[in-house]
């Protein structure tokens, strides 16, 4: 088989990327998650079903509030709020963003995430989508080995 039968087989020779989009989305290990713009999840994967405890259909249709930390809540609305109304982040580096997230059985997490404002009509922002990674056991590193120098 050539790679041009291969593209046909998949689909993309057609520009139909719908496999593909699955396989990244809902498989990808890493969770991807889409809010509206009042922070209503829309989408939830896999990876964040294992990252944060919530089934799709318990995650989807929620408000963004239930994997963000209480104390965290009004800077996270006012950096939304910013996203939906400009497009832009406050952080509009490339670089990932580490915060504190909150599981399901409300442990305390440290994740990496980067997020992109999701285009609407007329050149309105019409939600969010955010890839997140579990930080946690590389924070719980970092602190172990601060704590091993001043240790020392």
């Amino acid at each position: 088989m050539t790679l041009r039968d291969a593209n046909k087989v998949a689909g993309f020779a057609e520009g139909d990327l719908t496999g593909l989009t699955d396989a990244v989305f809902h498989d990808l290990p890493d969770a991807v998650i889409c809010a509206d713009c009042e922070g209503l999840i829309r989408f939830w994967n896999a990876g964040a079903e294992r990252i944060f405890g919530f089934s799709r259909d318990e995650a989807v249709g929620q408000s963004l509030e239930i994997i963000i930390p209480e104390r965290l809540r009004q800077r996270h609305w006012d950096a939304y709020r910013l996203m939906m109304e400009t497009g832009r982040s406050r952080h509009p580096s490339n670089e990932p963003l580490s915060v504190p997230a909150q599981t399901k059985s409300g442990q305390t997490i440290s994740i990496h995430f980067t997020v992109a404002p999701l285009p609407g009509p007329y050149g309105v922002v019409a939600g969010i989508v955010a890839v997140l990674r579990d930080a946690t056991a590389t924070f719980q590193e970092l602190r172990r080995l601060c704590a091993d120098e001043r240790g020392m």
